[in-house]
């Protein structure tokens, strides 16, 4: 029977992707991801995409947030929260657990559950624990919705600093001298640890940089130039995570390079130098935030010192099985040699950050670097891959 006579059925129109920016968290990171979301929100193609702001307060709630990029600004020296911007202070967003189902819904006390419709792709710009650490990315393997940056591995590795460095040691990468206090150790015997980083710091030299291991936007982060200043220094770390990583200063230049995923595989952008700030002690917090000191892009290398510090930056996003972007930081040392400091799996991404200017010099522009993260997420699926 010819089924050309018969009625036939009007074609559904398309459904734009729809991306959900995830913001906040419970980290001391949480004001600067605000601020990433908000720059992310400006640059979305709203003509391509569809888009769902969510915000995690400081207590972990998921919350609607109001989609008004000009509110999540840094003003006055102040990052912005998601508690300000929360469309409620009790409403709360729920993912879908089941991969059948990417429905999205919403509750107040009180009230109906309200469906807000199937989410294509999570766009998280979480920084620091729960959230640039796997966790989220964990949470979204087990809803089967797609999502910008790497994997559970991938998070889990770049977030924390002893094993990223050990990760990278393994691929013949050079990391520059370490130790770690665990909280254990410190907390039964602090004498014995004080005794241990003594000795580093016989064999290394002072000063030596005490940090969190597992926390990112210079937050945390002591200088310190002797003896005196150690205890402090470890529990001003310890505030922001319980293990606390020491380095040992090297001498030389901050190198950063981006690395972005690309249909046919991850490429390096041209680096980009980060001069010594002049009224700081090194990059911390407001010299990267606050006063915005600016880096040099593209950095001042010879052709030879280019080719290799994005050679080594695609070899670290291979090594720690890295997807969609990476910012690799490495001390070019005097003697020539390039050392692998850390990786960033969701760097600061605010237009004035390091990645984005990096790849805007590369030729990559600031909406076109969003959309090529949500296209590169849309290619790939969850599970194992």
């Amino acid at each position: 029977m010819s089924t050309e006579n018969l009625p036939q059925s009007p074609e559904q129109p398309s459904r734009k992707p729809r991306v959900a920016v995830v913001c906040g968290g419970r980290s001391s990171e949480h004001g600067i991801s605000v601020v990433t979301a908000g720059a992310v929100l400006r640059a979305i193609d709203r003509t391509k995409y569809e888009v769902l702001p969510i915000g995690i307060t400081r207590d972990g709630r998921w919350a609607l947030t109001a989609d008004e990029p000009e509110r999540m600004a840094i003003t006055e020296g102040r990052t912005p929260s998601v508690e300000e911007l929360a469309d409620s202070a009790e409403g709360g967003v729920v993912l879908p657990v089941d991969p059948a189902n990417r429905e999205v819904v919403y509750s107040e006390p009180g009230s109906v559950p309200k469906a807000l419709g199937e989410v294509d792709v999570v766009f998280p710009v979480l920084h620091g624990p729960y959230g640039e650490d796997g966790t989220l990315q964990g949470l979204l393997e087990l809803s089967g919705v797609p999502y910008v940056g790497s994997g559970v591995l991938a998070s889990a590795v770049g977030q924390d600093k002893e094993y990223m460095k050990r990760v990278f040691t393994s691929f013949g990468l050079k990391v520059g001298p370490y130790v770690v206090i665990r909280p254990r150790e410190w907390a039964q015997d602090p004498s014995a640890t004080r005794k241990k980083i003594v000795d580093f710091a016989g064999e290394h030299g002072w000063p030596l940089f005490v940090k969190p291991a597992r926390a990112g936007s210079s937050i945390g982060i002591t200088k310190v130039d002797d003896l005196s200043g150690l205890d402090e220094a470890i529990e001003e770390a310890r505030r922001h995570d319980p293990k606390v990583l020491v380095e040992a200063a090297l001498r030389g230049r901050e190198i950063e390079c981006g690395v972005l995923e690309f249909e046919d595989g991850p490429r390096a952008s041209v680096p980009a130098e980060i001069p010594p700030p002049e009224a700081h002690a090194y990059y911390d917090f407001e010299a990267k935030y606050i006063d915005s000191t600016p880096g040099i892009v593209p950095a001042p290398l010879t052709d030879e010192e280019t080719a290799e510090v994005r050679r080594l930056a695609v070899e670290a996003f291979e090594a720690a099985s890295c997807e969609g972007l990476v910012r690799a930081d490495f001390f070019l040392t005097e003697d020539g040699e390039f050392v692998i400091n850390e990786i960033n799996t969701m760097p600061g991404f605010t237009p004035i950050s390091m990645y984005p200017q990096m790849w805007q010099a590369s030729g990559v522009g600031y909406p076109e670097l969003v959309d090529r993260l949500i296209q590169a997420a849309l290619r790939r699926s969850t599970g194992l891959r």
